[in-house]
């Protein structure tokens, strides 16, 4: 998914699910700012405390639903999702930069793909499958 997304030193990322933090870790060593979102508050929590004991300081983490993106950092140069919805959120197309590129799991949960959404200089977007793949559901924050 990093390689797909062909991050550079100045980029400004945002990822959806945080899980453990491992892949903010990684980004973090590849761009400049990475924003990360967590439904799972004691996932999101943890990782927030590890990330920090790591001393990554170019990553925040957001506890909440990340449908939504997080529009007051937009727009992103990429941005990677790691659970599957069924559609692509909208609001994460449009916080993505003309030029910019999101790694999705997409579909129902027994026929999944990987896609590879690029945003084009005239703000379409060309979306291609990658390979088949098997993610956890998309979740959303059902309380609001």
């Amino acid at each position: 998914m990093t390689d797909l997304l062909d991050p550079k030193p100045g980029d400004t990322v945002l990822e959806v699910g945080t899980g453990s933090g491992y892949q903010a870790a990684i980004l973090a060593e590849l761009v400049a700012k990475v924003y990360t979102i967590e439904i799972v508050e004691p996932l999101g929590r943890r990782a927030m405390q590890v990330l920090d004991e790591l001393g990554y300081r170019n990553v925040e983490v957001r506890i909440g639903d990340g449908y939504n993106g997080w529009p007051e950092a937009a727009p992103f140069d990429s941005i990677v999702v790691t659970a599957a919805p069924t559609d692509i959120p909208a609001p994460l197309i449009s916080q993505l930069k003309r030029g910019g590129r999101m790694v999705i799991p997409s579909g129902a949960s027994d026929m999944q793909y990987l896609l590879l959404v690029e945003k084009r200089p005239d703000g379409t977007t060309m979306t291609r499958r990658t390979l088949p793949v098997r993610f956890v559901p998309f979740t959303r924050d059902r309380a609001k």
